[in-house]
């Protein structure tokens, strides 16, 4: 199963190590705890928009980038868990009605 939570916090963390950037600097720009930042990029918390908000900008980035990016990687993590369909015909030996 697909966690939002988690797939936001794994794109939150990209986007601030992409820049450089530590946790605590990312914090304090957002004005948001250190702890409960951490929380939401370990997937453990879930941001509300206020605080997702707050986060965004002290990344710099607006929220419809950021939420692109999940919907990017939520896609992605749908595809890998999507079932493989073999091809079926007749078992090895049969011979299927249209051949008889």
């Amino acid at each position: 199963m697909i966690l939002l939570r988690h797939e936001l916090g794994e794109v939150l963390r990209e986007v601030r190590t992409g820049q450089g950037r530590t946790l605590r600097d990312v914090a304090a720009t957002a004005a948001v705890s250190l702890g409960y930042l951490s929380e939401i990029e370990r997937g453990t918390k879930e941001a509300s928009s206020e605080l997702l908000a707050s986060v965004c900008d002290g990344l710099g980035v607006s929220l419809s980038e950021l939420l692109g990016l999940v919907q990017q990687r939520v896609e992605h993590v749908e595809t890998l868990r999507a079932p493989v369909t073999l091809p079926v015909g007749p078992a090895a030996g049969e011979v299927s009605a249209s051949a008889a």
